[in-house]
């Protein structure tokens, strides 16, 4: 028996899962979804609230937490796991290891939960309380590494656990796995290109593995090499926006590729925050911290384009990564 690779289909294709779920209930389908049925396909909401003064412009944000696990990482983590079980490296009796800041570590528990195989997760110990206790409830187990050294720290630990114990753990490594960047080519690209009619002008996305950036930027510049592909990352080492990574000084992903950016930013974690409050006081969308970072950034490329412009209109494209609820003990949200 293996992991992930039963459900493979129902992740890469909707036509696929429709034709999946034809014939078996003896009304013509199947009555409802699988877990992985429910991982993409978000929906795109405007963000209208913040580009009213930008004539023109077009935010589009697509809301990853409709997915099951709550976040865009449901995407990598099936791809990664449904990989592993295609290759035999994720069987009965063997730990799914991973380090993570917390939502690829949900997703993980939630598949590890769903088909039944262990997980255990190297995590910052300064994570948000909200995403411990969700990996809790599914039933993972936790590894707490050194706050100090942020999402770096957690990969350390993983690799020493898989060097010393390389038959009792399969090591995920979501920074290094190209299922991860695929998963993006294969989905996400696809759901902003056909969403937007093949209209998007701007794709714009912060970097933590990269695989959100990489994978989608790959496939978008191929089915039109003008669209614009921004990066964002944190401005300094020292950040709160989680999840992210600050390539400069951190252990960069070997997915990472930052030949195809068109564009590099950097978003101070005080100006995400902000933008966090705005967002669910003006907006009535509560997003996480990375997502209000990735709105950041799209609002200093729109005030950046030419005043008068003689072109279609500006159509930026950006991954609502998850919700506020996992942030809601931060203190932030009272502050401003």
């Amino acid at each position: 028996m293996t992991y992930g690779s039963s459900k493979t289909a129902a992740i890469s294709s909707s036509a696929n899962s429709a034709e999946s779920r034809e014939g078996t209930s003896g009304l013509g389908e199947t009555l409802g979804h699988s877990l992985m049925e429910r991982i993409g396909n978000t929906p795109l909401l405007r963000l209208d609230a913040v580009t009213r003064d930008l004539q023109g412009v077009t935010l589009l944000g697509k809301a990853e937490w409709y997915n099951p696990g709550g976040s865009v990482k449901d995407r990598a983590a099936a791809s990664i796991v449904a990989e592993a079980g295609r290759r035999g490296l994720l069987y009965p009796g063997r730990i799914l290891l991973d380090a993570t800041s917390g939502n690829t570590g949900i997703a993980y528990a939630m598949l590890g939960a769903a088909e039944g195989f262990p997980v255990t997760l190297c995590m910052p110990e300064n994570v948000s309380r909200e995403r411990k206790q969700i990996v809790q409830g599914y039933g993972a187990n936790i590894i707490y590494t050194d706050p100090a050294d942020g999402s770096d720290g957690a990969i350390r630990m993983a690799r020493q656990l898989a060097a010393e114990h390389p038959d009792t753990y399969f090591y995920a490594d979501q920074y290094s796995n190209d299922a991860n960047w695929k998963a993006h080519y294969f989905m996400t690209a696809n759901e902003i290109w056909q969403q937007t009619q093949g209209r998007v002008t701007h794709f714009v996305s912060m970097l933590g593995t990269s695989g959100t950036f990489v994978g989608t930027t790959r496939r978008l510049k191929e089915l039109n090499p003008a669209i614009k592909c921004i990066s964002l990352q944190p401005d300094s080492s020292f950040h709160g926006i989680e999840g992210a990574k600050h390539m400069a000084s951190a252990i960069v992903p070997k997915i990472y590729d930052p030949t195809i950016a068109d564009q590099n930013l950097e978003i101070a974690t005080e100006d995400a925050y902000a933008m966090a409050r705005r967002l669910s006081r003006s907006a009535g969308l509560l997003v996480g911290i990375s997502a209000a970072a990735a709105v950041v950034g799209c609002l200093k490329i729109a005030r950046e384009l030419p005043l008068h412009r003689e072109q279609e209109a500006v159509i930026v494209t950006i991954l609502l990564c998850d919700s506020g609820d996992k942030y809601l003990s931060e203190r932030f949200w009272s502050e401003g």
